[in-house]
């Protein structure tokens, strides 16, 4: 992985179907679909729409043996209709069911954490090393008899490693880590490999996008390690609906595209599947798009991990790096000073209009030649005056830059004077790798000063700009860096917007929180109830709970372990019936489902979390 120039990992090539993945192929687009896989007429008709839309594969949930042999009825009826995309069954804790679905479709996805070891009970039991042992020959039994019958029928696999459902054995030996989830991972890519089988495809996720990421990384480095060079399937799990959705699939898979790492991706909304595949490939075609850039010659950092959570040291300014939360600058040198009361930027920037309309309770960022000294003002310069922001008076003085302005001569200004912070600007094509470029050479250059990200977008689509500036800022958050966020759009976007997506990130990147995060899954077969009016509803109830991690999943399968982050879940029990949970511990269960949003809110209540709202 080179962090500072783009080039796509080389992956070696899995069959599936008629349309292959990795190697020199283009990344894949594929979406799951939310029907009952027993209803043929359903899935058909929404599988279509999900190949209409541009997805690349279709994926459909079989959990039972039942829902496993129709998937010949639906593969069948797909195809006489026209259509050849490979379709692929996602099973969880039943091999029947992944052995039945093998005969009829082009690629199976089974998870570790329950493929073999069923539900969790997490005794908390260290096993012995030959207990370990005999564990690991109980799922090469199972393995080996389903690879048997994925050879003879040509379907390859997935190995999809989920963040919330890891096994009792690798919990305990491992912890809830990504060490952990791609250990989970080798012990079934091991027993493939003894068994000769190599149509592989591997997936690690989790909501967090923090975990997701470095999961990724650590087992792309282990299989480089072990000679191997699997292609990789990418998604964040459970990452909601409308904006909060897009925000943080774009942070997690487009901090891993932007390494060049992804063969196919997954943006999972709370929406329709149709509705993901567009998403999805903007993402893609956006990263791509800094393929062959200009070269960018810059030197890592030697005591730089991609594999660690810890974040650039910093010594503050003001409020301004340091241990304090990044900060949201927002550009509102045109004048329009229309402000979300909710998400109020910490400086505006108004360039050199400070008039008497100019408000002044939100500290203000002016151009340096503009400032007259005015309390609650400060300046920023540039590479071409920065020689007179020494003479400033100003307790923070803010200077832009860009990765070629940084010269040893400015990093000597920046080294002396502890009042300066960076406004890290790029223009490159491949800004991620610039920035990434300029903040390596200040830690080569033990220069500790906070550094402001920015970025500049002309975009009119709200999605489209969540897109973008996700990818591009959540990359650099998620390596540690950044104290803080300006994101720019000349389009016709509210400006207020605009800083809401600048709070939505910096969520997403796991670094500020601004709102109540839902961690909501993507509807699919094995939803108990509808999802979307679902999460609107626990939303009108809840949103003002800032503070709050809140789980609303489709059924138990997904239900406590992907909600594990989450403070509380609204977990679907059976059809019409919710359970609720605190954390990972199920509170009350089969509450009729017109009655589980006023229970949740006791609950929240009950348990000292609840807030009314302002």
């Amino acid at each position: 992985m080179d962090m500072f120039n783009y080039k796509r990992r080389q992956s070696s090539v899995t069959r599936i179907g008629n349309t292959p993945l990795g190697g020199d192929n283009p990344i894949r687009i594929q979406s799951m679909t939310s029907t009952n896989t027993n209803d043929t007429e359903n899935s058909v008709e929404q599988s279509i729409r999900i190949i209409e839309a541009g997805g690349d594969y279709v994926r459909l949930t079989a959990q039972g043996v039942r829902e496993a042999d129709n998937l010949k009825n639906i593969k069948e009826e797909i195809r006489k209709r026209g259509f050849s995309t490979p379709l692929i069954a996602d099973i969880h804790f039943n091999p029947r069911a992944a052995e039945a679905a093998a005969k009829y479709v082009e690629k199976v996805r089974i998870n570790p954490g329950n493929f073999v070891d069923g539900a969790k009970t997490f005794d908390g039991k260290e096993l012995t090393e030959e207990e370990y042992a005999a564990e690991i020959n109980k799922i090469r039994t199972k393995l080996t008899s389903f690879l048997n019958i994925c050879k003879e029928h040509k379907t390859a696999v997935r190995i999809g490693v989920n963040h919330g459902s890891l096994s009792d054995r690798i919990l305990t030996r491992y912890g809830d880590t990504p060490d952990g989830m791609v250990e989970s991972c080798m012990e079934f890519l091991r027993i493939c490999i003894e068994q000769d089988f190599t149509d592989i495809a591997i997936s690690m996720k989790a909501s967090n996008t923090v975990v997701m990421t470095r999961a990724v990384r650590l087992l792309v480095e282990k299989m480089n390690e072990e000679g191997l060079a699997f292609p990789l399937h990418l998604g964040v799990t459970e990452a909601g609906d409308g904006e909060d959705g897009r925000i943080k699939s774009a942070v997690g898979i487009g901090a891993l595209l932007s390494d060049g790492i992804g063969d196919t991706i997954r943006v999972s909304l709370s929406e329709d599947p149709e509705y993901e595949v567009p998403v999805a490939k903007k993402l893609v075609n956006y990263i791509q798009e800094r393929a062959n850039h200009p070269e960018i010659k810059a030197a890592a950092f030697a005591g730089f991990s991609p594999f660690s959570a810890l974040r650039r040291e910093t010594y503050a300014v003001g409020n301004i790096g340091g241990d304090n939360l990044p900060v949201v600058v927002s550009d509102r040198s045109n004048g329009d000073f229309d402000l979300n009361v909710h998400f109020m930027p910490d400086y505006i920037y108004i360039g050199k209009n400070l008039t008497e309309r100019t408000p002044r309770a939100i500290p203000l960022i002016i151009d340096a030649d503009a400032w007259n000294g005015e309390k609650n003002t400060y300046p920023v310069f540039n590479k071409t005056n920065l020689d007179k922001a020494a003479n400033s008076p100003a307790d923070i003085k803010f200077v832009e830059l860009s990765y070629p302005d940084l010269t040893d001569n400015v990093v000597s200004v920046l080294k002396s004077d502890k009042k300066l912070v960076v406004i890290l600007s790029t223009d490159h094509k491949n800004g991620v790798g610039e920035q990434r470029a300029f903040i390596h050479k200040l830690m080569n250059n033990h220069c500790d000063i906070p550094v402001v990200l920015q970025r500049k977008y002309t975009e009119n689509e709200p999605e489209d700009l969540q897109i973008k500036a996700a990818a591009d800022l959540g990359a650099v958050l998620l390596d540690g860096f950044g104290n803080g966020l300006m994101l720019q759009n000349t389009g016709s976007i509210a400006l207020k917007s605009v800083d809401a997506y600048a709070y939505g990130i910096l969520q997403a990147s796991r670094v500020r929180t601004s709102k109540t995060e839902y961690i909501s899954c993507p509807s699919c077969g094995r939803t108990l109830f509808d999802l979307q009016s679902t999460v609107a509803r626990v939303k009108e109830s809840t949103s003002h709970l800032k503070h709050l991690k809140i789980g609303v999943m489709g059924c138990i399968v997904n239900g406590p372990g992907e909600m594990a982050d989450a403070d509380y879940g609204y977990v679907g029990a059976e059809k019409g019936k919710i359970s609720l949970y605190k954390k990972q511990t199920c509170i009350e269960k089969n509450i009729p489902s017109d009655q589980a949003v006023e229970r949740l809110v006791q609950l929240i209540k009950d348990n000292g979390d609840w807030k009314d709202p302002e």
